[in-house]
């Protein structure tokens, strides 16, 4: 299968480098081209259906996306651009081709109605922000379209590369004696390794039975809040000087409201897939073995 990878020097798409199936051809892509990276601007629909007629992609794994919830706020028409008109774009050119589309979205179209239980995949989305709302949006534009997809929603995602909220913990759990953390968001860290390895095991079972198409979650399992994170992330790393205290949100006051619960409930995805989901801490230690060896 020829697999089309956009976004793929962000943290998703380095992580599914390293776990790419040599059972399949795989094209990299993102908007600045690197090392065996190509060129395509995702908010060019010619560009994409041309790459995709071109290489003769028979699916395409979105990685993509405008992510900076805060700044999502002043940029709404780019966020827009990015999480859902492009979205439409590559959802058109896959459903032309007769190929499958694969795309991450978030936790985050969920939390404005108050829960405390896993969010399901049939559940409303309620975003609380543009970034989740944008996120939204590009789910609806993959239905409209009629393209044969899988949309995975997942949350809190980190790994060995780029910015992530585990690499500036470390710094900041190294460099100050005393941190504050949120702890009235509660929520599921996800290795961005662990969803590359799932995207890779269950996408050619998608493409080979339709009936498997849809919307599914995955995090790691367990559930955290933000100031739980941090002082795993600390002992894991060995960072133990550092006085973590818990704080309330409203100490730090932001232009947009994250949802306070957005635990996802993956019983679906193992149910289909039978796949067995990592503990958050388990691969928590695995990810700061690896950035500590580098």
């Amino acid at each position: 299968m020829k697999i089309l990878v956009t976004g793929a020097n962000g943290q998703l798409g380095l992580s599914l480098r390293k776990v790419a199936s040599p059972d399949n051809v795989w094209i990299f892509t993102d908007i600045v081209p690197g090392d065996d990276t190509v060129s395509l601007d995702i908010t060019d629909p010619e560009a994409v259906r041309e790459l995709v007629a071109k290489e003769g992609i028979e699916a395409i794994v979105n990685c993509a996306a405008y992510t900076n919830v805060d700044a999502a706020e002043d940029n709404e028409a780019l966020a827009e651009l990015l999480n859902a008109t492009a979205v439409g774009y590559l959802a058109a050119a896959m459903k032309e081709a007769g190929g499958l589309f694969v795309h991450i979205s978030t936790d985050y179209v969920f939390g404005a109605e108050p829960y405390n239980t896993p969010c399901r995949e049939e559940q409303k989305g309620t975003p609380t922000g543009v970034y989740g709302l944008t996120k939204l949006h590009g789910e609806q534009a993959i239905l409209r379209s009629g393209v044969r997809h899988l949309i995975l929603r997942t949350a809190w995602l980190y790994s060995e590369y780029g910015k992530n909220f585990v690499k500036t913990m470390l710094r900041l759990t190294a460099e100050k004696p005393t941190l504050k953390v949120v702890f009235d968001q509660a929520g599921t860290p996800t290795y961005a390794s662990d969803l590359a390895r799932v995207i890779v095991d269950i996408l050619p079972q998608v493409a080979a039975d339709e009936s498997k198409c849809g919307i599914y979650h995955y995090s790691n399992e367990g559930v955290c809040s933000w100031y739980d994170f941090t002082k795993m992330i600390a002992e894991f790393s060995g960072q133990l000087s550092c006085d973590i205290q818990p704080c309330h949100s409203d100490e730090f006051p932001s232009k947009v409201r994250r949802p306070a619960y957005s635990v996802l409930d993956k019983s679906k995805i193992k149910e289909i897939f039978g796949i067995s989901v990592p503990y958050w801490t388990d691969s928590l230690k695995q990810c700061i073995a690896n950035l500590k060896s580098q």
